[in-house]
This record gives structure tokens, C-alpha cells and sequence, in this order.
């Protein structure tokens, strides 16, 4: 019925978000080496920004029905709190504190602000 229908949804969204993150750490692993998880940042940062346009479009267009596949599916694979975890302890373990302090507080700040700019933008956008 209607749950193995949203089931499925949020299960293709996932494949298609964790691949979608894999390909963006690979990306940054090559672009800036591996000193510093700038995939980690740019999948949550990018994925928060996108929360926040899909939010705002899918309340306006009475498209809320796509909420399980865009938001819960792709986003939810596509952004990571774990990953984010484990690479705020490495940094901690590795002798660096105060740069794990920095990407915590970093992340956590960006990602708060992506999620509002993309609001912003799509009310700006669909006004």
C-alpha cells in the first residue's frame, strides 16, 4: 500500500544521495587532500541548503507527497551526521583540538545558514 510506496521512495532517494555524497567526498579527497574532511562539510552544507529550497517549494506547490524521496531519501543519504562525528573525533584524536573545534562550530554554523539562505531564496524566489 501507501507505506511500501513511501518506503521504496525514501530507498531510491537513499541510493541515489549516498552515491551523490560518495562521488563529492571522492571529489574532494582529490581537489584538497585528505588534512581536512572538506567532503563532509561541502555534502551537509550543500544538502542544508537544498532542505531549505525544498521546504519552502514543496509547502507552496502542495508538493509535500515528493518529501519522502527528495528530503528523507536523497538529502538524508547525501548528508551525514556520522560521518561528520567520526571526522570531528579523528581531527581530536590526530593532536589537532582546536581544529576539530573549528569544523565542528564551522559545520554546525554553515549548515545552519545554508538551511535558512535556501528558505530565503526559494521565498524570494517564489513571492
Amino acid at each position: 500500500g501507501a507505506m511500501l510506496q513511501t518506503l521504496l521512495q525514501v530507498a531510491l532517494g537513499g541510493a541515489i544521495g549516498a552515491s551523490a555524497r560518495y562521488l563529492t567526498n571522492a571529489g574532494a579527497l582529490r581537489a584538497f587532500g585528505s588534512g581536512f574532511p572538506w567532503g563532509t562539510v561541502i555534502v551537509n552544507v550543500a544538502g542544508s541548503f537544498v532542505m531549505g529550497l525544498l521546504v519552502v517549494i514543496l509547502a507552496q506547490r502542495d508538493a509535500l507527497r515528493l518529501a519522502p524521496f527528495l528530503m528523507t531519501g536523497i538529502l538524508g543519504g547525501f548528508t551525514t551526521f556520522s560521518a561528520f562525528s567520526m571526522d570531528a573525533m579523528k581531527l581530536f584524536q590526530s593532536g589537532q583540538p582546536a581544529l576539530a573545534a573549528l569544523y565542528v562550530a564551522g559545520s554546525v554554523a554553515l549548515s545552519l545558514a545554508a538551511i535558512v539562505a535556501g528558505a530565503a531564496l526559494a521565498r524570494g524566489v517564489l513571492a
